[in-house]
């Protein structure tokens, strides 16, 4: 499906709602593009240079090289959307019947011959095509600036960051291409957004308030870790509580920005006397660095995330059948590799957040995955009630399960669950992005008076899981420590090796996977399943929202309980 969007920031004096006049502007300030010139379907100009609030520096030194990774669109959008309806309404007889990748490429993906002349396309203007496949929709590219800027018609230019103390590259206008289809969109046109994982400190967070570390109550009195902090074995036993179900023959997928060095996962299960069984591959998705290597002299790579990530979804699921840590430099090879990769993962933890230019990019990623039967956890961050300024992205995107945080305490060490009360730095809220309100949201019930939630955006989190400085964490070769890190990064992997749970069961019951949850645990939790399936977290807030009996804007429906396996997988 082609569709045009034209972007075009004009003095004001010549802004006008007239079509056929922007249509003639358009036309005349970009003469460079030709007379067949075709825009794409997403924008990427950054509001900052858009607007001007971001000051000029200069230009893009044109021998620098890039590496960028083009996106071609779905051929029918609209039909995938009917059939995701279909997919999700157990009175459907299509209910629940996902398709294989190659499957969803033959009747969704790009052509072969779009794909093929989108890599002549890149071959004649200079570019090195370096990666991607049609099953991704992508083709990863790499190039001079130079050759860039004439493929797509911009200019890369250098701008101080209006936020940051950095200065970031960025292109001037909306890229058009000669090509006689529209593309979806090129990632790697900028670096205005730097993606950071969402673990929080709890001494930086204490002298950020100007408080003294120990007013920062945690319940960090009952774990089976060093300074009785959590081990990701704990959750489960809190979470799960059984020990039929490891996750066995599931695998298991964790999104990441960086590599990461096994040694300190190898000193987590040393120091803890536990023993990890769990095959793990390191992939990169476009040649991004698998390692991870900490330096204190500077120049260095901390890996706190990527190991906690680990250490949370195998202490759920210690007997998946693999678990891959899919690592690049932008999120649509990320995805791409994450929908096509053999074995499929079919849970996935992120937690990573970014603003995107344009948070419409990843809607062809996130519905080919519910499409799949994939479920993809994104933590909902640790800076409390959504804004403008504190991103929710992606944990806000319609076809994600956005993670909250809560802060738990168990009945003894290794022990079941206790109670629990919303962590006082949960994000959550009114999707910043104006990503509109799900139909599973707008079931009566969901959104009321008392929790405050919006009845044309979307709303989140979805659900949630311990997030306090709780646990215990080992990192760069070098720290171990416990009750220093929290997060909502520690929830996503949880709730990603929980699914997996369920997903062993499903299979052992000849049923599928569990999929994209929120169509199914919304209209169940508005029933008196609810409270056999979930922990409803009543008690506690975080910025402008509270914790209140059913659905908040704080954590959700709650935290899982195991009958929720069984819910999931009849």
């Amino acid at each position: 499906m082609s569709v045009f969007r034209f972007r075009i920031a004009l003095p004001a004096a010549l802004r006008c709602s007239c079509p056929r006049i922007a249509l003639f502007l358009a036309a005349a300030l970009l003469p460079a593009a030709g007379a067949h010139a075709q825009y794409l379907s997403t924008h990427h100009v950054r509001d900052a240079v858009r607007t001007g609030s971001a000051q000029y520096v200069g230009h893009l030194p044109s021998s620098q090289t890039l590496s960028l990774d083009i996106v071609l669109p779905l051929s029918d959008e609209s039909a995938l959307e009917s059939f995701l309806e279909d997919l999700y309404t157990p009175s459907s007889s299509s209910y629940h019947h996902y398709l294989t990748p190659a499957q969803f490429t033959e009747r969704f993906g790009p052509s072969q011959a779009d794909y093929d002349a989108v890599v002549t396309f890149a071959k004649s203007n200079g570019l090195t095509v370096t990666g991607g496949s049609i099953g991704s929709m992508d083709v990863q590219v790499k190039g001079t600036v130079s050759a860039i800027e004439s493929a797509f018609h911009i200019t890369l230019n250098t701008y101080q960051h209006p936020t940051e103390s950095r200065t970031f590259y960025a292109p001037d206008r909306e890229p058009t291409t000669s090509l006689n289809f529209s593309l979806w969109h090129i990632s790697g046109l900028d670096n205005y957004s730097l993606p950071h994982p969402l673990y929080v400190s709890r001494t930086q967070t204490a002298a950020a308030r100007g408080v003294d570390a120990k007013t920062l109550v945690t319940h960090a009195t009952t774990g089976s870790g060093p300074s009785s902090s959590f081990l990701g074995s704990d959750m489960r036993a809190a979470y799960y509580g059984g020990t039929a179900l490891t996750g066995s023959g599931q695998n298991l997928g964790l999104f990441e920005y960086e590599g990461t060095d096994l040694a300190d996962l190898t000193t987590y299960y040393k120091n803890v006397g536990q023993t990890n069984s769990v095959p793990i591959t390191l992939l990169s998705t476009d040649g991004t660095s698998t390692s991870c290597v900490y330096s204190r002299a500077g120049g260095d790579c901390d890996d706190t995330e990527q190991t906690l990530d680990m250490t949370q979804a195998l202490g759920m699921a210690p007997g998946l059948a693999s678990l891959v840590m899919y690592i690049g430099s932008t999120d649509t090879a990320i995805l791409g590799a994450m929908t096509t990769h053999s074995p499929l993962p079919t849970t996935i933890g992120c937690s990573w957040g970014w603003t995107p230019a344009d948070p419409t990019t990843l809607n062809p990623y996130f519905e080919k995955m519910a499409a799949q039967g994939q479920s993809f956890f994104a933590a909902s961050g640790d800076d409390s009630t959504w804004s403008s300024r504190n991103e929710a992205w992606p944990a806000d995107a319609a076809y994600v399960i956005s993670v909250g945080g809560t802060d738990l305490t168990t009945s003894k060490a290794a022990g079941p669950w206790a109670s629990e009360t919303a962590w006082s730095d949960s994000g959550g809220g009114i999707s910043p992005d104006k990503i509109a309100i799900p139909s599973w949201q707008k079931l009566t019930g969901v959104i009321t008076s008392t929790n405050k939630g919006s009845t044309t955006y979307r709303n989140g989190p979805d659900v949630s899981a311990n997030a306090n400085f709780t646990f215990y964490t080992c990192a760069d070769q070098t720290t171990c420590l416990a009750n220093e890190y929290g997060g909502t990064s520690f929830a996503a992997p949880m709730w990603a090796g929980f699914i997996a749970l369920s997903n062993q069961q499903a299979t052992a019951n000849g049923q599928s996977y569990a999929g994209f949850l929120d169509p199914t645990i919304y209209p169940d939790n508005l029933t008196s399943t609810y409270s056999t399936n979930f922990h409803d977290i009543t008690s506690g807030k975080s910025g402008s929202y509270s914790a209140v009996t059913g659905y908040d804007l704080v954590t959700g429906w709650g935290s899982p309980k195991a009958a929720l396996i069984t819910t999931l997988a009849p």
